[in-house]
């Protein structure tokens, strides 16, 4: 057994689109979406964030 399968492996994220290409209203729409992503994101690190504190008050130590 090989040990890299045990670490977790990062995402890979799609290439990010050529800009010069876009009109104003694609890269309006481009940043929305942009924003979306990080809002899920950030909602996402709050939520592990919240269970990684629960679970260290479980464990404290007094």
């Amino acid at each position: 057994m090989d040990t890299d399968d045990l670490e977790p492996r990062r995402p890979t994220l799609a290439a990010p689109p050529n800009l010069e290409v876009m009109s104003v209203g694609d890269l309006e729409h481009y940043i929305t979406q942009l924003e979306a992503e990080i809002a899920r994101a950030r909602a996402m690190i709050e939520a592990k964030g919240g269970a990684k504190t629960a679970a260290e008050s479980v464990f404290r130590k007094g």
